[in-house]
């Protein structure tokens, strides 16, 4: 299993765990983040942006240039941010944290 915690809009942290190979935005969602991943991980929005803390960033494979331009549409982003349709879990990201930014929404109500 591979730990996520999530630190929440308000910041309280909410661990819940996934399996290796997990898409980070189906956990989110799964575990009632309000990541709303619209364009369902074809990297045409920024619903699902989060922000990665600082030294789990440095563990994910370098942004490629389609997620780099919807990150610049990213409401709050920051060098830390990644959009989790692009994040897929394996062990060296075991007990990763992220953080759900201050201004997501979700307007499918999940």
């Amino acid at each position: 299993m591979i730990r996520v915690t999530f630190i929440e809009r308000d910041g309280t942290r909410r661990d819940v765990e996934s399996s290796p190979g997990d898409r980070l935005l189906d956990v989110a969602q799964n575990a009632g983040e309000p990541l709303e991943g619209t364009c369902e991980g074809q990297m045409a929005c920024s619903t699902c942006h989060v922000i990665v803390d600082a030294a789990d960033f440095a563990k994910l494979p370098p942004a490629v240039e389609e997620e780099e331009d919807m990150l610049d549409l990213a409401a709050g982003a920051t060098r830390y941010s990644r959009l989790a349709c692009q994040v897929w879990l394996d062990p060296t990201l075991d007990g990763i944290t992220v953080r759900i930014p201050a201004d997501a929404k979700n307007m499918q109500g999940r």
